[in-house]
């Protein structure tokens, strides 16, 4: 697993390359978003472009890694992160001109892949029979150490008694949607990942996920800041992103949205 794990980070890191280097060429802004996004954020993209004729870069990873290459001055034009803590703690670092606005709030699932012996149910009560009766040998979630979601699925489990006895289980993902691969590829017996990915198309009838509570792990406030004003592209599809259209389809894809901007 170790393997596989290193030879997908590897391939997602030269995906966003790929993406990343022909924005050089057709002056395009990069727009670096969380991983939950992979399936609603292109939709919004395409919406853009009709509207405005215009095009941006999408690259997605883990929200931690991306506020490390901004520190780094990565060329990025609009960062999207899962924890609104990064957006913010660019602005207070003087990295971002300001503190962007919250433009969703994400939710966890718990999932199991077809064939697994995981009941799922939002107290997590399948989980902890599971464990129990020595059926859940790998569980997937995104790494905490730089993934929102792993911190949250963290939470999670630490607030109904898990997490101790599953840390030695886990299969972390560089981010979330790696998270939901490894979870629904049946190489885990369950994971928990973005509620986003779980109603993704690509995840009909690849298993079962139930919500968990919202109140068993900090609010996932995804934010997002505009790191190049003067770049009218990026301005314009930041200003898209706060737009009925676009909140229409974040909506659709399972994110709660903000009532307020701040």
């Amino acid at each position: 697993m170790r393997h596989l794990t290193t030879r997908r980070r590897l391939l997602t890191a030269a995906s966003g390359v790929l993406l990343a280097a022909p924005a050089l060429a057709d002056a395009s802004p990069i727009v670096a978003a969380a991983s939950d996004l992979q399936f609603a954020l292109p939709e919004i993209h395409e919406a853009f472009a009709r509207s405005e004729g215009r095009r941006v870069r999408l690259v997605f990873g883990s929200s931690g890694n991306f506020y490390r290459q901004i520190l780094q001055n990565a060329p990025y034009a609009l960062y999207l992160s899962a924890d609104e803590a990064y957006v913010l703690r660019l602005a207070e670092q003087g990295r971002a001109p300001d503190g962007g606005a919250v433009y969703a709030v994400g939710r966890l699932v718990l999932f199991a892949p077809e064939g697994s012996p995981l009941e799922v149910d939002a107290e997590l009560d399948g989980l902890e029979r599971a464990l129990r009766r020595g059926e859940i040998r790998r569980f997937a979630i995104a790494n905490p150490e730089h993934a929102p979601y792993g911190r949250r699925a963290e939470e999670a489990l630490r607030h109904r008694g898990l997490w101790e006895e599953l840390r030695s289980r886990l299969v972390l993902g560089e981010n979330v949607a790696q998270a939901a691969q490894f979870a629904a590829s049946g190489s885990t017996q369950g994971g928990i990942f973005a509620y986003s990915l779980a109603r993704a198309p690509s995840m009909r009838g690849r298993g079962r996920h139930v919500l968990i509570p919202a109140a068993w792990h900090s609010p996932l406030r995804q934010r997002m800041v505009l790191l190049r004003p003067e770049h009218e592209t990026a301005r314009r599809f930041f200003l898209y992103l706060r737009g009925p259209d676009a909140r229409a389809v974040l909506r659709r894809h399972g994110f709660a949205l903000p009532e307020g901007s701040g």
